[in-house]
């Protein structure tokens, strides 16, 4: 029998519109507050409250960006917020004042939420069923790459240019051309939705999988927590004063890893046992940075939360996936990215909030701590939820 093609042409200009889309956002991520700092004078807590708008704005119309993909047209709705996206780059340039520039940044978030969600349905829909699994996993990659690559390249222009502006009209470039690629994508036909359906919960929220959005709100509140203090608590602890960047080189490079090794199994769909290992290989990998006194042990827990998140993730995208009918994939994208994205906001709360008034150790316990519920969670609801409502692959 003949496999069907997964890295068709389609699915190509996808993957690279979302390495576009994630490396535009990383280029600048590492320098922006350098940039607030010198160019507005903006205090530390000012410049926290600024880039923070942001993510509120991207959490805030995720679940209405998933009603919008699943209602009209996917390809138009992904161009629009891909222009829009682009469009805000050089909103940074033009806005002249500390307010001026939060507004921009804040307002940035929503077109960014949107090309995200209507960017990894499309992905979805251009795979051949067959090969859907398996597409889904090497989708991440393009993120990861991205991610992994971009705030080195984005230091390594600023220190050679001094020159914030060459780093934006970078950003609007590579955004843009990822806008122009993707443009050319030959999208499914779908039928119109006929008739008005009542508006509710389950036109923003997949109601069926909301064990799994539990379950990535724990995961993505533990991510929070590392990510944002990850760097003070390595100087404290371990001396650590210029690490982070080889950290998170190591995690990337075990979600790199891990998606490539876990392609096979995902085509053979074993979704369950892929997510259970990525969810076990996590914990080891968080309880690691929390115990661990060596260096060994530091850089050794970014590989392994790499190659668990790596295992984990796409596994769980796909189990929720083969849970919406076809008119629901968008809401099933947004549901996880949400989930993803409130736990992050949560872990970055709750982090401060104990650091505050304990230590940063308290903070890092709490990580694990709800690491394993979320494990709990996904072992006790999560794999019964898959198997009950699972769709026939289309």
């Amino acid at each position: 029998m003949n496999k069907e093609r997964l890295w068709n042409t389609n699915y190509n200009k996808v993957m690279f519109s979302n390495f576009a889309l994630n490396f535009s956002f990383y280029v600048l991520t590492p320098l922006l507050p350098l940039y607030l700092s010198e160019h507005f004078m903006a205090t530390k807590d000012v410049i926290g409250l600024v880039l923070s708008g942001y993510s509120v704005t991207a959490l805030l119309f995720r679940p209405f960006s998933g009603y919008v993909v699943d209602t009209f047209s996917r390809k138009t709705v992904l161009l629009l917020c891909l222009l829009l996206n682009v469009v805000f780059f050089l909103g940074y340039i033009a806005a002249s004042t500390l307010l001026l520039f939060a507004i921009v940044r804040t307002m940035h978030g929503a077109p960014f939420g949107g090309a995200t969600v209507a960017n990894s349905t499309i992905a979805i829909d251009v795979l051949p069923s067959s090969r859907r699994n398996e597409g889904i996993g090497y989708y991440g990659l393009s993120n990861n790459i991205a991610t992994a690559i971009a705030p080195t390249i984005g230091i390594s222009v600023y220190k050679i240019t001094g020159n914030f502006e060459v780093l934006f009209w970078m950003a609007f470039i590579i955004g843009f051309l990822g806008m122009a690629v993707v443009s050319t994508t030959n999208t499914p036909k779908r039928e119109p939705q006929t008739g008005k359906r009542p508006l509710s919960l389950d036109r923003f929220f997949l109601i069926r999988g909301w064990s799994l959005a539990l379950t990535i709100t724990c995961f993505g509140l533990c991510y929070g927590i590392l990510s944002n203090y990850l760097a003070i608590y390595g100087k404290e602890r371990l001396g650590i004063t210029s690490g982070t960047g080889t950290y998170f080189m190591l995690l990337s490079l075990g979600l790199i890893l891990s998606r490539l090794q876990g392609a096979s199994a995902l085509r053979k769909g074993h979704l369950i046992r892929n997510a259970s290992e990525g969810v076990l290989i996590s914990t080891v990998g968080y309880t690691l940075f929390t115990v661990s006194d060596s260096m060994w042990g530091y850089y050794g827990s970014a590989l392994l939360i790499g190659l668990g998140n790596g295992h984990m993730w796409p596994a769980i995208q796909n189990m929720i996936i083969g849970m919406a009918h076809h008119n629901e994939r968008g809401t099933a994208n947004s549901t996880l990215l949400t989930a993803w994205d409130l736990g992050v906001g949560l872990g970055i709360l709750l982090g401060g909030i104990l650091a505050e008034h304990f230590d940063y150790a308290a903070a890092f316990w709490s990580m694990v701590a709800v690491h394993i519920v979320g494990v709990s969670a996904y072992f006790l609801l999560v794999r019964n939820a898959y198997l009950k409502h699972r769709l026939p692959q289309l």
